[in-house]
């Protein structure tokens, strides 16, 4: 019995927590709590079981076969979903350490910061958000919330993952130039917490930095092009140039990537502690109450990220190549969506009660309690590149077995 005092208990945790973090960062012994009442866990912290539940979860591991720019049968070296949230949850916890927040809540709210999109990427968020436009939309926060609220299926007691309000929160409130929730149950006239703010720009530094690895590697960028951008010079003062010149390719590729992330990061947090400090930052409270988003990059920084972003939208994402790739999304998306509506709920002329739909049974089944559109949209949300591919090659390919 005496070994159990090494043990790290819950309380313990949470002691550690209000010792150790910022008078600004979320505690977890503050925590809103569940929809659905559970017992604390002896041994781990509210946001450490959200964390172990979205690893867990179906959603989640679909992320390794969705795309994030290239469609995932275009080469294996490329980022999907999964491997850009493993960045994304590196550098949030960074950027959250050095900050003194809390990296349980902050690896939480990246770790399912996109486990509501379609399959291929943004092209197939817009084209379900065109399909569904006549029953409010398609929006990947929200349906992030909405695959780990309703649709994931673990517990005997309750739908989806009963995560906390703080992770949920998180979610809902991610912002990116795709992204404008609004969900009432979330205060959206409050800030989110620190935590948060921190995943919306590491999402970002994340997504960019390695759409630029990603676009090298596909010979769609080319580092000359890339010297024209305004954060090059400060990218170059990170490189031995004596030596840089002379290096194979991906070496090169990979230090440019590295050297982008990390100024990045090192303007950020530099830049909000001087936001917390300055605007006498030292509660959540105040953090929910400010009127802006405290955790930023400094003007000069925030003038590079954005000319970065036009250097990569105009040369990279309209490339033809994207661009047909976009097409095929939108194509496959809109045909499946079409013969699934039109098949997805016939009566049997012999037998009302039998559905004679070529929707898998599990949809069907949920057809009670939600329309024809909103299941076909759930479903084809949750499916993979390489899933989508086969479903439109069963349906559309006479050869194709089904």
């Amino acid at each position: 019995m005496e070994n159990m005092d090494i043990l790290l208990s819950r309380q313990k945790l949470e002691e550690i927590e209000e010792s150790t973090l910022a008078p600004f960062a979320m505690k977890s012994k503050n925590t809103r709590g569940r929809k659905h009442k559970e017992p604390e866990h002896n041994y781990r912290t509210c946001y450490q079981r959200d964390r172990d539940r979205i690893i867990h979860s179906t959603a989640y591991r679909r992320l390794e076969y969705k795309t994030q720019v290239f469609v995932n049968l275009e080469g294996d070296y490329y980022r999907t979903r999964l491997t850009h949230t493993s960045e994304v949850v590196q550098i949030a916890r960074s950027i959250a350490k050095t900050l003194r927040l809390n990296e349980e809540l902050t690896e939480a709210i990246a770790l399912a910061h996109d486990i509501g999109h379609t399959p291929f990427g943004h092209s197939g968020e817009e084209a379900l958000n065109a399909l569904m436009k006549d029953e409010g939309g398609f929006e990947h926060n929200l349906q992030s919330l909405r695959v780990l609220d309703e649709l994931e299926e673990k517990y005997p007691d309750f739908p989806g993952l009963n995560l906390s309000y703080e992770t949920k929160e998180g979610i809902v409130k991610h912002r990116t130039d795709y992204d404008s929730p609004f969900i009432k149950d979330y205060e959206p006239a409050l800030m989110p917490s620190l935590e948060a703010q921190v995943v919306n720009l590491a999402d970002e530094i994340a997504y960019n930095s390695h759409d630029v690895d990603d676009g090298i590697t596909s010979g769609i960028l080319t580092i000359e092009a890339l010297k024209r951008i305004k954060i090059w010079p400060k990218i170059e003062a990170k490189f031995d140039m004596s030596k840089y010149e002379s290096l194979p390719l991906d070496i090169k590729k990979y230090n440019i990537t590295r050297s982008l992330i990390n100024v990045q990061i090192t303007d950020l947090v530099t830049n909000t502690a001087e936001n917390l400090g300055k605007n006498g930052i030292d509660s959540i409270d105040k953090v929910r109450g400010f009127k802006e988003l405290l955790v930023g990059f400094s003007p000069e920084m925030s003038e590079m990220h954005r000319d970065l972003k036009q250097f990569l939208y105009t040369n990279f994402y309209k490339n033809y190549k994207i661009i047909r790739m976009e097409y095929k999304a939108e194509k496959i998306i809109s045909d499946l969506f079409r013969i699934y509506y039109e098949r997805g709920c016939v009566k049997d002329k012999r037998n009302p009660k039998i559905n004679n739909s070529i929707l898998p049974p599990e949809m069907v089944k949920r057809l009670s309690r939600d329309s024809l559109k909103r299941v076909i949209c759930d479903y084809i949300a949750s499916m993979t590149d390489r899933f989508i591919l086969d479903e439109y090659k069963k349906l559309f390919d006479p050869y194709e077995k089904v």
